[in-house]
């Protein structure tokens, strides 16, 4: 097997991160609206465990109100500013899902999603690119992302993302609630935060 060393900051075209993603499925990748290209480091078990029953919470949640489409961590949206995310649970409302054409639906999505959540993991802490994951977080606002949680078990806190207001952050918090984008769902973290 041959291994290639990508330079940090190395940059592609929206269109060479496409056909790059098409042949190689089996890495997790986004690129950023300048066109770096930002290869992600495979999750560990503690971490992907968390992210799973963060996509199962939501999910139980959705199918229950029927009121939007929820997507695991290897869906690529292409959001307005031409960067190409993959957040780790990312949800949208059922009438804007339904305005995207099969096609659309079946590619990469360019639409933002409503609700994401992205979880800090042990590699995320060990690496400093926590503060990669902030200036995320603040891109999904930017491109009209209505709400995002940045979750880190390690510092027990969470960073509350909503469109055009404060972020907000919380310290040990025993639930999350959806609020009025996601009605009814409370995302328990007890398990997530420990």
């Amino acid at each position: 097997m041959e291994t290639i060393s990508i330079p940090q900051g190395f940059k592609l075209t929206p269109e060479q991160f496409d056909q790059l993603a098409q042949v190689d499925q089996i890495v997790r990748m986004e690129l950023t609206k300048d066109g770096e290209l930002i290869i992600m480091s495979p999750t560990g078990g503690t971490a992907g465990g968390k992210n799973f029953n963060l996509y199962l919470d939501l999910g139980i949640w959705n199918r229950q109100t029927k009121l939007g489409q929820a997507f695991d961590s290897s869906t690529v949206f292409i959001l307005p500013n031409g960067a190409r995310r993959s957040p780790d649970v990312s949800w949208i409302k059922l009438d804007r899902w339904h305005q995207l054409t099969k096609a659309q639906q079946d590619g990469f999505p360019p639409i933002s999603p409503d609700f994401v959540i992205e979880l800090v993991s042990p590699s995320d802490m060990e690496n400093q690119r926590y503060s990669d994951l902030q200036t995320k977080m603040l891109e999904y606002l930017d491109n009209e992302v209505q709400m995002a949680w940045l979750i880190s078990p390690a510092t027990k806190t969470v960073e509350i993302y909503r469109y055009k207001k404060p972020v907000e952050i919380l310290n040990n918090p025993a639930t999350l609630s959806g609020e009025n984008l996601l009605p009814g769902f409370i995302l328990n973290l007890t398990d997530i935060l420990s």
